[in-house]
């Protein structure tokens, strides 16, 4: 018999708290940098990383071993740190305590890893919370419960 590892494909977003832009284009690509390498020391292959000045996407192979919430807490608190010890912000930087998680089939991994890609595009037509509740509406969720 053989066995197969599961490939659970997700499309994490996530926001500095308050919705600070603190994510600027002298540090973007370096936050980016890191968040892949806390992905893959927590054992999860990335994809793409990309977002705004106030947001992040990341599409990432989870770690069948691992929870999407322990990556995430992992991924988030490593970076938080090493972004305020790097010393690239005056002020103290700090995620937003929540994510939204989204399965990804292997159809959709092209238009998702697109969609990333495309952020900045993207938001010249949408604001990021116009873009959240998109993405709550797509996958079936309430936005009146989610506030």
């Amino acid at each position: 018999m053989i066995y197969l590892l599961p490939r659970i494909w997700i499309h994490a977003i996530w926001s500095t708290k308050d919705n600070i832009p603190f994510l600027n284009q002298s540090i973007e690509k370096s936050v980016h940098f890191y968040l892949s390498s806390k992905f893959e020391e927590a054992g999860c292959q990335v994809r793409i990383i990309n977002g705004m000045p106030d947001h992040v996407h990341c599409l990432f192979q989870q770690n069948p071993l691992k929870s999407v919430s322990d990556v995430l807490k992992y991924v988030k608190s490593g970076s938080s740190y090493w972004i305020n010890n790097q010393g690239m912000l005056k002020e103290r930087f700090t995620w937003q305590k929540g994510y939204a998680a989204y399965s990804v089939g292997s159809t959709g991994l092209e238009w998702v890893q697109h969609y990333i890609a495309e952020q900045k595009n993207n938001h010249r037509k949408k604001s990021f919370q116009e873009e959240f509740n998109h993405f709550t509406r797509m996958h079936g969720y309430d936005e009146a419960k989610l506030r």
